[in-house]
């Protein structure tokens, strides 16, 4: 009767296991979008780099989906920022670049979406999609002066709790001006003075404490309460987590820094501001383990842009493994950005998808995973669904992927990509054996190039109606 009893017992135990799990399963998931600034192709471990450590998001890509081709949606931070927030291309809502334009109000945000399924919301880190206040100097355009027109905060589409800044911040005391060797300082900034950014939470609630040592740091102590909140009430929550790293001005602390002690300073500085940040990713993953929900989030990493600089100097360090083009291009270097999505219970570890995707596709599938039909938006998205990529069922895109940033274009068609700039003929590109853009295919083949070209004509019309304000 003891054995018995036992295997009641043991029986018992498993089939709440295996029910919990399968609510778990059944249940929407959690949703979590992290990016990082200014981060190249080649600056992670798993993409091969000499030197750089970062084992926590070699792990993130092990256990999910690496992406061999992810793109930004723009070479700069705006667009890029755009793109995830709509599904839309940045120049359907007169993002333009850094700085340009806001999100406007007719436009449908992630944070707006899901809240149409019970989703908690927060926003944590950099917004860069317009002003945060309209009442001190802030940043770039916040304040009383002719960009209140700009003014757009998260507060205001659809996202519950906010934690962020208008634009870039220092990557250690963030609200403090380094020293000029940091780089991208203004001169009329004074070393130790106020950087004159700040972090925000509601209309006039500027952030004063918690507020020195690593920003990677910073953001993650205000994400992980909100994610446990979360949990404590028993919501989906979807959690935007933009860092500030690994842009000017960089800068970090001496533990991190002496993780490169072998090598110059520039390079203990850059390196060691993108192990902080690992360090972040590596603290959230065991939190959604200890509270015993990795299994149903789902966690997407990328950057919004290639590296900074005209090459790997100074506190510009980053690496784009031989493409061609750093941030500011439509060349791969500037657009061809790192790519995980980690979700255990659906996706199997050690997938690779092939298939060129990129920002825009956020929006569209995480739609698709909660059963939203985006059609009844009426207006155009520029991404697509990603989970047949991720599900193997397809390596093939069915939607080109189309650019467009100052004066050029690029359109990318699985293998083949135009590139186009007003100063320069048009050029076409087979990425599978020419990722580094070396030989132009114009003249050998004029009926492909003919093809994307007509492409990208088709979908720019779109583009020009949507600014236009047609989609509205």
């Amino acid at each position: 009767m003891k054995i018995e009893r036992q295997v009641k017992t043991i029986l018992s135990k498993i089939f709440i296991f295996f029910f919990i799990i399968s609510c778990q399963q059944d249940s929407p998931p959690n949703i979590i979008l992290i990016m990082a600034d200014d981060q190249g192709w080649g600056d992670v471990g798993y993409n091969g780099h000499e030197h750089l450590k970062t084992p926590n998001l070699d792990k993130m890509a092990q256990n999910g989906a690496v992406f061999s081709r992810f793109y930004s949606a723009g070479s700069v931070c705006s667009p890029t920022r755009a793109s995830v927030m709509t599904g839309r291309h940045p120049n359907r809502m007169g993002i333009c670049s850094a700085n340009c334009g806001h999100v406007k109000d007719q436009e449908i945000t992630l944070g707006e979406m899901v809240k149409e399924k019970g989703y908690r919301t927060g926003h944590f880190g950099k917004w860069h999609l317009g002003t945060l206040t309209r009442d001190v100097l802030d940043a770039n355009r916040g304040g009383k002066n002719e960009n209140v027109i700009h003014y757009a905060p998260p507060w205001d589409h659809g996202f519950d709790v906010s934690f962020a800044t208008e634009s870039k911040v220092p990557t250690w005391d963030p609200m403090v001006t380094p020293p000029i060797s940091a780089e991208d300082v203004k001169a009329s900034l004074i070393e130790g003075d106020s950087f004159g950014t700040f972090y925000w939470t509601g209309p006039g609630q500027r952030v004063t404490e918690n507020l020195k040592g690593d920003d990677s740091r910073i953001i993650m102590d205000r994400v992980i309460p909100f994610i446990e909140e979360s949990v404590s009430q028993k919501q989906p929550f979807l959690s935007i987590v933009w860092f500030h790293a690994p842009h000017l001005p960089v800068l970090t602390g001496e533990k991190f820094k002496n993780l490169y002690s072998n090598l110059s300073e520039d390079q203990q500085h850059y390196y060691g501001v993108i192990s902080a940040l690992d360090k972040q990713v590596g603290r959230l993953r065991n939190k959604l383990k200890d509270l015993g929900i990795a299994d149903n989030t789902l966690v997407f990493y990328t950057s919004d842009n290639g590296p900074e600089g005209l090459a790997p100097i100074g506190r510009t360090q980053g690496l784009t493994n031989g493409l061609k083009g750093r941030k500011r291009s439509l060349h791969e270097g500037g657009i061809r950005v790192p790519g995980i999505i980690e979700w255990p219970s659906k996706i199997n570890p050690g997938t690779h998808v092939k298939a060129p995707c990129f920002t825009s596709d956020y929006f569209p599938t995480i739609a698709h995973i909660l059963g939203i039909d985006i059609k009844k938006y009426k207006r155009p998205y520029d991404g697509e669904n990603l989970v047949p990529y991720w599900m193997g069922q397809t390596d093939k895109r069915t939607k080109p992927l189309a650019f467009q940033f100052q004066k050029q274009f690029a359109l990318i068609d699985n293998d083949y990509k135009l590139y186009g700039n007003i100063q320069e003929p048009l050029q076409l590109y087979n990425l599978k054996y020419d990722i580094g853009e070396l030989t132009d295919l114009s003249i050998a083949k004029p009926e492909k190039l003919n093809v994307l070209q007509t492409l990208y004509q088709e979908w720019n019309l779109t583009v020009q109606n949507s600014k236009a304000g047609i989609d509205y």
